[in-house]
């Protein structure tokens, strides 16, 4: 990791959003924190709009359904280093517990006293403040949680920063990149390229373990920084400069675990025959396995119909197509998830009944593997590679549990002539698979 200022140094230590009696002290000289900043005497607004003598704004949310909350304290300038920060847990307390009373004014205290120069320090060292936070939170809680961020503005009254906040669970939900995607953005709009080895966050989801206490609560923080190319660190290792923590545990899928397999088995047989007849082709697998993809490269250039129930809308209506095409002399490629020996055995039937062979090519990848596609190609393509494919809404989970829960293999038994498998590899530019290869999860640890 790369130096960040003066106060940046490669070492770690433990947090959960912990309890701060949890963590090892601090080498500042001590200092009580006050548990209530005392600006708060002042009479606060109550509104999400700024008073006239107050430092922060919010800004036009980002994202297509304004997700994504933008505010920024004072006038803050893009610079080429940036100092990416956690607000819970790294810049103030946590408080997820407790609730302010209705009527009553959002109280907070800072992580550490001295939090607040060592932002101050940061600004002046030439490093832009950025806070990056998942608040996914009940209506009437993210309305007080918006009312005491521009309180902590004034509290910092010399030091401009944004702040992006992801409040529902989608693109922007760390560790999905889109906060990260909407700052590189408005930086280059103000022509300024974030210089990364330069750059840092900190953040205490970092996914530490310990052998006789509770660890973080989650590994998103550290996830979101390797997805965007970030160092790394933790508020015990920036600001307290303690030691590197080594028992780290990530839960949850990575690309990194897949095993590599040949693309299609068996290679013994084409995928096309040769010489060509007229056939029937049944996909099966997980939705977000590639089948229509595999489709247009291989069988589309052929004239074989695709016959999908998204277009068709019901399994009756892809029945019937099958029997129509049948009947004309075309082959056809089932493109369903078609899950089970019931779901499968319609199109079977229609294949004996006019003696035309039908094959099955099996997508053999994991639930978290679909699921992952999933995220994907709803949040994560490139924008050029999203521009060449049809727009793709997010599936619901649900369509990955409910094809796990009916799943039946597929055996020869059931008619076919032969049974291909389609192991997952990713096809795609360097660009893309970047993208592809990181960490995403929107609900997640």
């Amino acid at each position: 990791m790369s130096s960040a200022g003066s106060n940046a140094s490669p070492v770690a230590g433990p947090s959960k959003k912990r309890k701060l009696n949890e963590v090892d002290a601090s080498p500042e000289p001590t200092q009580k924190t006050a548990k209530i900043h005392p600006f708060f005497a002042k009479r606060q607004p109550t509104s999400s709009e700024p008073t006239p003598e107050s430092t922060f704004k919010w800004l036009k949310p980002l994202g297509p359904t304004g997700s994504c909350l933008h505010g920024a304290n004072l006038d803050p300038k893009a610079s080429p280093k940036v100092a990416f920060l956690d607000l819970d847990g790294t810049v103030i307390q946590s408080d997820f517990a407790s609730k302010t009373p209705k009527g009553q004014k959002p109280t907070w205290a800072w992580w550490r006293s001295f939090v607040p120069d060592r932002l101050k320090e940061l600004y002046d060292s030439g490093y832009a403040i950025v806070l990056i936070t998942n608040q996914a939170i009940k209506p009437a809680a993210l309305t007080t949680w918006k009312e005491k961020i521009p309180l902590i503005g004034q509290a910092l009254s010399q030091v401009p920063f944004r702040i992006l906040a992801a409040t529902q669970k989608d693109q922007y939900r760390k560790p999905m990149p889109g906060m990260w995607y909407e700052i590189e953005r408005i930086f280059k709009e103000e022509g300024v390229e974030i210089d990364k080895s330069n750059s840092f966050f900190v953040g205490d989801a970092a996914g530490r373990q310990y052998p006789k206490s509770k660890g973080d609560f989650s590994s998103t923080d550290r996830k979101w920084a390797l997805n965007v190319g970030l160092p790394f660190f933790t508020p015990e290792e920036y600001f307290l400069k303690l030691p590197r923590h080594e028992n780290i545990s990530m839960p949850g899928f990575h690309v990194s675990s897949l095993p590599n397999l040949p693309h299609i088995t068996p290679t013994s047989s084409p995928i096309i025959p040769s010489p060509k007849k007229q056939e029937t082709v049944l996909f099966v697998g997980y939705p977000c396995l590639g089948k229509s993809t595999f489709f247009r490269r291989y069988f589309e250039p052929e004239g074989y119909v695709h016959i999908n129930q998204d277009t068709l809308k019901t399994r009756e209506k892809c029945v019937k197509a099958l029997r129509e095409n049948l009947e004309a002399g075309k082959s056809c490629v089932i493109d369903n998830t078609n899950r089970n020996v019931a779901t499968r055995k319609p199109y079977i039937d229609l294949c004996k009944a006019h003696n035309v062979p039908i094959r099955c090519f099996l997508f053999t990848g994991s639930a978290e593997l679909a699921w992952h596609n999933n995220l994907y190609r709803a949040f994560n393509m490139p924008p050029s590679a999203a521009a060449k494919e049809p727009t793709r809404a997010l599936l619901p989970y649900l369509a990955f549990t409910s094809f796990r829960e009916g799943y039946e293999e597929p055996q020869m038994s059931e008619g076919y002539s032969e049974i291909k498998k389609v192991n997952w590899v990713f096809e795609g530019t360097e660009e893309e698979r970047q993208r592809w290869s990181m960490w995403l999860q929107i609900d997640g640890k």
